[in-house]
C-alpha cells in the first residue's frame, strides 16, 4: 500500500510541522524547560517559515493585516493616557474600597470591569486594575479571589459589547469591515446577559466565603493612596468621546484610532517614551507572528482543502451548532485570539452572521477556563506577583458555569434575531 505522505512535497510537511509545534505552543503556553512564552514560540516559527523559503519578506507584509494591528496600537496608546492619569488604580482601589458589603463589592468589581473593557481593550484593563484591587481587598482582610475572577470574567463579557473590546473582535471586525454601532446591537445584549451572569454565578459559588471585610477607610492600611490627575484624565475621557463619534463617520476605524492615539502622544507633561512604554508589543508581535504562520499554511492549498470538505458536508461553522462547540473547544485549547486568526485565516468569507457569533461565542468561551483568554491570564499572573495564587480549580467552579450559561443565552439571541440558523 502506497504511503500517502510520500506524494506530499517535503515543503508542504515542514509548514505543517511547524504549524502544529505553533499552536501547541498556543495550547500550552510555552514548552517544558524552555522559558519561552506564546510570543517567543509563533516569533520562532515565523523567522524558521522565512529561513527554508517557505515565506519571502514580500509575503510576510502582506499576510500581516495591518489595519488590525493599528487598531490594537492606538487602543493601546489611548489606554497608556488613562494609565498615566492614574485612573486604573484609582478606580480599582475605590472599587475595593468601594462597599461594606461583598455583594455589592462584587457587583461593583463585575460593572467597572465590564464597563471599562467594553471601550477599552479588555486585557489592558485587568493587567492595570488586578495589583490595586489585590491589595485593596487584602488590606480588607476579604479573599480577592472571588472578585479577580469576576473582574476577569466581566472583562471577558463586557469586551464582547464591542468591535474594539478585545484583540479578537477587532480582527473580526476589520475581516468583515462590521460597523461599530451595529456590532453593539447585535453584541451588547448577550454581552450583558453575561455580566449578570458573571456576577450570579460568582456569588452563589463564593457565598459566605469572601472573608470578614474591615470598613474600607480604616482597612486601608496596605494600599497607598492614588493620586488622579484630572488634566490627564480628561484628555483621555474627551479622545474616547472624539473616537466614538469617528465610528459615525465613513473614516476607516484605524485611521481613526491612529489620529487619536497621535494626539495622546503630543503632551507638555507626558513623554512619549513613557507613553510606548505602557504598549504591549509582545501582543502585537504575537498577532503578525501568527498572520505570518497561518499565511504559510495557506498557500500549501491545505486550508482551502479542508474548507472545501467542510463545505461539501454540511459542516461549515456558519451554523450555530457547529460554531458552538468550535469556539468552546478552540478557545479552551489554543486560546480564542490564536483560534479567531486560525479561523479567518482557513475562512475568508464568513457571512456577517457568522462573524458576530464568532465573536460573541469566542469571547464568551474564553471564561471557561485559566487559559482561555489572555485576559484571565493576566489576572493570574498580575495577582501572584501581589500575593494572592488564584488556583485553576477555583477559576474553574465558577468559570464552567458561567460560560455555559452566558452561551446559552448568546446562542438562543442569535438564533432568535435570525443572525444564525440552529443547525
Amino acid at each position: 500500500m502506497p504511503n500517502p505522505f510520500l506524494a506530499v512535497p517535503p515543503m508542504t510537511l515542514t509548514v505543517v510541522a511547524l504549524f502544529v509545534v505553533t499552536y501547541v505552543g498556543m495550547a500550552l503556553g510555552r514548552f517544558p524547560g524552555l522559558r519561552i512564552d506564546r510570543t517567543g514560540i509563533a516569533l520562532v516559527a515565523a523567522i524558521l517559515l522565512l529561513a527554508i523559503g517557505a515565506l519571502e519578506s514580500g509575503q510576510v507584509t502582506e499576510a500581516i493585516d495591518f489595519p488590525t494591528l493599528f487598531i490594537l496600537f492606538g487602543l493601546m496608546v489611548l489606554s497608556a493616557q488613562y494609565a498615566a492619569s492614574g485612573f486604573y488604580d484609582w478606580c480599582a482601589l475605590r472599587v475595593a474600597q468601594a462597599a461594606r458589603s461583598p455583594a455589592r463589592l462584587l457587583a461593583v468589581t463585575v460593572a467597572v470591569g465590564g464597563g471599562l473593557s467594553a471601550v477599552l481593550a479588555n486585557d489592558v484593563v485587568v493587567f492595570a486594575m488586578t495589583p490595586m484591587l489585590c491589595v485593596g481587598l487584602l488590606a480588607r482582610r476579604l479573599d480577592p479571589r472571588p472578585y479577580l475572577i469576576g473582574l476577569a470574567g466581566a472583562a471577558n463579557a463586557g469586551s464582547a459589547a464591542t468591535v474594539i473590546g478585545n484583540p479578537q473582535n477587532i480582527l473580526i471586525g476589520q475581516m468583515g469591515h462590521l460597523d461599530f454601532w451595529r456590532f453593539l446591537a447585535v453584541c451588547g445584549v448577550p454581552a450583558l446577559v453575561g455580566l449578570v451572569v458573571v456576577y450570579a454565578v460568582v456569588w452563589l459559588a463564593w457565598r459566605g466565603r469572601f472573608g470578614e471585610p474591615e470598613d474600607g477607610a480604616a482597612g486601608q492600611g496596605g494600599a497607598e493612596p492614588v493620586t488622579l490627575d484630572r488634566a490627564q484624565l480628561g484628555k483621555a475621557v474627551v479622545a474616547t468621546l472624539v473616537l466614538l463619534g469617528l465610528f459615525t463617520t465613513d473614516l476607516p476605524h484605524e485611521i481613526g484610532v491612529l489620529l487619536v492615539a497621535g494626539a495622546m502622544l503630543i503632551s507638555r507633561r507626558l513623554a512619549s517614551r513613557g507613553m510606548l512604554g505602557m504598549v504591549d508589543w509582545h501582543l502585537l508581535v504575537l498577532f503578525a507572528a501568527l498572520f505570518a504562520i497561518n499565511h504559510a499554511l495557506k498557500l500549501t492549498g491545505l486550508p482551502a482543502e479542508f474548507v472545501s470538505g467542510l463545505e461539501a458536508a454540511g459542516w461549515l461553522p456558519d451554523r450555530l451548532a457547529v460554531m458552538t462547540p468550535l469556539a468552546l473547544a478552540a478557545s479552551n485549547s489554543i486560546g480564542n485570539v490564536p483560534a479567531v486568526i486560525l479561523l479567518l485565516a482557513a475562512w475568508p468569507s464568513p457571512p456577517e452572521g457568522a462573524l458576530y457569533g464568532l465573536a460573541i461565542l469566542s469571547t464568551l468561551a474564553g471564561n471557561l477556563l485559566i487559559p482561555g483568554s489572555l485576559a484571565n491570564i493576566i489576572v493570574v499572573e498580575r495577582a501572584a506577583a501581589s500575593g494572592v495564587r488564584l488556583g485553576f480549580v477555583d477559576h474553574a467552579r465558577c468559570g464552567i458555569p458561567m460560560t455555559l450559561l452566558s452561551m446559552g443565552f448568546a446562542v438562543l439571541w442569535l438564533w432568535g434575531t435570525g443572525w444564525m440558523r440552529l443547525s
